[in-house]
């Protein structure tokens, strides 16, 4: 796996969890509607949503960090794996628990899975790379 291609993975999870962080956080009835989801508009559930959310949105900006700093790559690749693979297991418990969700949230799923499984194999080559850089005789 390339420098490149790990950038390009931090970069497109950062993105990603930064965006729909930023978009539940701002405006969480906005983008639960673009799924279909009504809600009240009670200041205690929006408040429990857009908390969430914000923390999505900074764990985005961590994430994307590793994308443009080397020193913060396998960080960020661990935070990636974390955040996208730990929705996607919520997801999977509520599939096995409530049922199948709607074409929307499935999809959802399908792309945590990808983006926390890249995130996790960038981790796993930064980890490799590190640790072969610091043997005698081997350039980093």
């Amino acid at each position: 796996m390339s420098i490149w291609f790990q950038r390009l993975v931090l970069g497109a999870a950062g993105i990603t969890a930064l965006g729909i962080g930023t978009a539940i956080a701002v405006a969480p009835a906005a983008f639960y509607a673009a799924y279909g989801i009504a809600f009240g508009t009670g200041p205690d559930l929006l408040s429990e949503l857009r908390a969430p959310g914000a923390n999505l949105a900074v764990l985005g900006a961590l994430i994307l960090a590793g994308a443009v700093r080397s020193r913060m790559m396998k960080l960020s690749a661990a935070v990636g794996a974390v955040v996208f693979l730990a929705y996607a297991a919520g997801r999977f418990v509520g599939v096995v628990l409530d049922g199948v969700p709607s074409d929307g949230i499935v999809f959802a799923m399908a792309i945590e899975l990808v983006l926390g499984g890249l995130c996790a194999a960038t981790l796993r080559h930064a980890g490799l790379n590190r640790s072969l850089a610091n043997q005698p005789g081997i350039p980093a």
